[in-house]
């Protein structure tokens, strides 16, 4: 992670897919992936961390709460079900 990207803690990211099994899908839970997170060690720095999608005038706000995979993507889970918006831009908050 370069320093250039960790200004005041806040990272963009996008959202990348829907947390899936065999024949189910987490509609609250989503994969991540963050430019510059690139290794399981850097995921791992941002469990517990806040994150936050603004879908028009609304900011839904979530938490980090697993790494997926070794490519330094990420879980995280969202209180309420974003509306379709896979390829979204999310913020880390706090």
């Amino acid at each position: 992670m370069q320093k250039s990207e960790n200004v005041k803690g806040k990272i963009q990211g996008r959202i990348v897919a829907f947390r899936t099994g065999p024949r189910t899908q987490k509609t609250n839970e989503y994969i991540l992936n963050f430019p510059g997170i690139t290794t399981p060690n850097h995921a791992a720095r941002l469990i517990g961390r806040k994150v936050a999608c603004t879908v028009g005038k609304r900011t839904i706000k979530g938490k980090i709460v697993g790494q997926h995979g070794k490519s330094g993507m990420v879980r995280a889970r969202f209180r309420k079900g974003l509306p379709g918006l896979l390829g979204t831009p999310v913020e880390i908050v706090g």
